[in-house]
């Protein structure tokens, strides 16, 4: 093998050529792909953490900001904290990119306009929570500890403040809850359907993706019924973050295995979202062209 013919310089020229022919459509893809990254970071990190919550090796689980919060004693934490803050806004775009403009080609039925209405409140949650890695970044540099369940309630004690915020909290629980059992649905599905990919890695996705939304769906129900039950009461009392969620399943029978199951889930949905981030399909760089495009005479 030459060094002409080795399989990174042929990938590394075909990238070039991509960028080169379409370089916002290619860029705009490149920010999705990497927004899968972080978003398997991220769940990766809570899942490790609920992990060892339920094995009594750490004294509780925690959410994604607190997970984070770990990188920064890390000698390139605070770079990889960056490249996950500015990953989630990548992310948000793909939200945008498929409630706005259908990038998945899901149409306009209800049952399609439900679910992009959906991705654009992930969309949302997305970039808020790449907010909330760069408010942790100043955070790391003051030296100031993040309270995930201060946070949760301060936020929505403001939301209760509003006219309707009661309302608004308890919807905002029930869609939660909604999320949960979505999950669960997919779970029994083909998670896997959208990669393109060979046969052992589609077997292997199977696996990841049905066993991380099986843990995704565990972990948000407790989250979306806290939520419900705050605005329920007008208070924000019973609120609480992911963490204090998972940490909500050692309350249910056979609750230290539900916090494992959770745990051993939320790791493989990381997992499965890096192989989203290589071989899911994605309408990203044919919408943005299609943006960009002179429009016919």
């Amino acid at each position: 093998m030459t060094d002409r013919t080795h399989p990174s310089l042929k990938a590394w020229r075909e990238t070039r050529a991509w960028l080169a022919q379409a370089p916002l459509g290619a860029l705009a893809e490149l920010a999705c792909r990497a927004g899968f990254v972080s978003r398997g970071l991220v769940y990766l990190s809570v899942g490790v953490i609920a992990l060892l919550a339920a094995a009594g090796h750490v004294p509780r689980a925690a959410g994604a900001v607190e997970a984070l919060q770990a990188w920064g004693e890390w000698p390139a934490g605070r770079l990889l904290l960056w490249l996950t803050g500015l990953g989630m806004y990548g992310f948000a775009g793909w939200r945008l990119l498929q409630s706005l403009f259908d990038a998945d080609r899901e149409g306009s039925s209800p049952g399609a306009l439900a679910n992009r209405a959906g991705q654009a409140i992930s969309g949302v949650v997305h970039a808020a929570l790449g907010f909330a890695v760069f408010s942790l970044i100043d955070a790391l540099g003051e030296a100031r500890e993040v309270d995930d369940l201060a946070a949760t309630k301060q936020a929505v004690q403001q939301v209760l403040d509003w006219p309707g915020g009661a309302l608004a909290i308890a919807a905002c629980g029930l869609f939660i809850v909604a999320v949960g059992m979505g999950n669960l649905v997919q779970a029994a599905g083909k998670p896997h359907r959208r990669l393109v990919c060979t046969r052992g890695i589609a077997k292997l996705a199977a696996g990841l993706g049905r066993l991380g939304h099986l843990g995704r769906g565990v972990a948000f129900l407790p989250l979306g019924l806290a939520m419900f039950q705050a605005g329920q009461q007008a208070s924000s009392g019973p609120a609480r973050g992911l963490g204090g969620a998972l940490d909500a399943l050692r309350a249910y029978p056979f609750g230290e295995g539900l916090l494992a199951l959770a745990g051993v889930g939320l790791i493989a949905f990381g997992l499965f979202a890096f192989l989203e981030a290589r071989y899911r399909t994605l309408g990203a760089a044919e919408v943005v062209d299609a943006m960009g495009s002179p429009a016919p005479a």
